[in-house]
């Protein structure tokens, strides 16, 4: 069986690029840019206050100094600071001409028209230069880079409008089984509820996708036939849950090559997660994941996931962690352990009861610790990779 470096290797391999479109800020939020941003002005774009006080020359405390004007955010004094004059100035607001510095209220007597300073003011004190924050012509965002709440408003306080994004991917979901009931429906003997394909189209949205349908297939061949293909013609990344394996029931393999679906893998050496399948037909890539539901979230994270940040020209995963293990864990002979951790100042502790069906294993997880495949334990104090979250 592959690695999982190896079968990562081969997803990327066949994935492409989409193309971009221009958005809005107010709908950029989690998507990719395949444009820099460059900031059409300095940031701030003129010198000012960083304190509510008194704009003045700078020099020793104990001055008497005429109060002659205010500045406020948006309406500058009119007049200048010259010898023996202060001009009352709001936090952000422009810094009159003639003066150097600003004093804060709380260091300042005021009598009516005066002001006094306490303290010894030097040049640039409370100043906000031209420029402490972006320059004119310097990239502010570089392409490929996901854009998060500060990255919006850094766009906007650049003077940009309108982003340059990468198509989002659409991501069709199918997963299959005639146990699965939807939730807050009553369950009948033998049936569960539904919970992979909200768990994967959560996962899907985060990493930038649109998710243009879940479908639920009985277990039939023809139920599989129909909405896995119906899945593949309006769909970028098509992702399967269930299904996979070779029992009896298990449908999802014939009707993808009864489909046209090439198939690049089936299994990895890994656990949870062993029976995953991958393919494409010509573009639309295909993940035929466990219907175990940690089996699932963790080849969705380890594969997909991947997929789908490479499509957006995003880098595909970040780089494995390091940290230390607080207890033994058992290495599997063949196939590399993905276990459930929590991470606290760089110490890894398991989340509990590892089996593949209990989802709530990942509840308070940050990451996935990679028990590489060998004899013996891993032991306590001993370093492990971990795969973020």
């Amino acid at each position: 069986m592959l690695s999982i470096d190896e079968a990562r290797a081969i997803v990327l391999a066949e994935t492409g690029r989409l193309g971009d479109e221009p958005v809005p800020l107010s709908g950029a939020l989690y998507r990719v840019l395949t444009r820099d941003v460059v900031a059409v002005g300095s940031v701030p774009s003129f010198d000012n206050s960083a304190m509510d006080g008194f704009a003045v020359r700078s020099g020793p405390a104990q001055r008497r100094l005429e109060i002659v004007d205010e500045s406020r955010a948006g309406a500058p004094a009119h007049a200048a600071v010259g010898p023996g004059e202060a001009i009352r100035i709001s936090t952000g607001a422009m810094l009159p001409t003639g003066a150097d510095a600003v004093v804060q209220s709380e260091r300042a007597d005021v009598d009516r028209d005066v002001v006094i300073p306490l303290v010894d003011v030097r040049p640039g004190d409370n100043v906000r230069r031209v420029g402490d924050d972006l320059v004119a012509g310097r990239v502010v965002l570089e392409a490929g880079r996901r854009l998060g709440p500060v990255e919006i408003g850094s766009a906007a306080t650049a003077g940009v409008g309108e982003l340059r994004c990468a198509l989002r991917p659409k991501v069709s979901i199918v997963s299959t089984g005639d146990e699965l009931v939807d939730p807050g429906d009553p369950l009948g003997p033998g049936q569960i509820y539904e919970s992979n394909s909200l768990s994967l189209a959560a996962l899907a949205r985060h990493a930038g996708a649109e998710v243009t349908a879940l479908r639920r297939a009985r277990d039939t061949p023809q139920a599989a036939r129909s909405a896995i293909g119906a899945a593949l013609d309006e769909a970028d990344v098509v992702v399967l849950t269930g299904g996979v394996s070779v029992g009896p029931h298990d449908h999802v393999k014939p009707a993808l090559e009864a489909l046209g679906v090439r198939e690049a893998f089936w299994r990895v050496a890994m656990r949870p997660g062993r029976p995953i399948w991958f393919g494409a037909r010509d573009r639309t890539l295909v993940f035929g994941l466990p219907g175990n539901p940690v089996s699932a979230v963790v080849t969705f994270i380890l594969f997909a996931r991947p997929a789908i940040n490479a499509l957006q020209g995003a880098q595909p995963y970040p780089p494995r962690g390091r940290a230390v293990m607080t207890h033994d864990v058992d290495r599997h002979p063949d196939r590399d352990e993905c276990v459930r951790v929590r991470i606290i100042a760089g110490r890894a502790t398991s989340t509990g009861p590892q089996d593949s069906h209990i989802l709530s294993s990942l509840l308070d997880a940050d990451g996935l610790a990679i028990v590489t495949r060998g004899s013996g334990v891993l032991a306590a104090g001993d370093p492990v990779e971990i795969e973020a979250l």
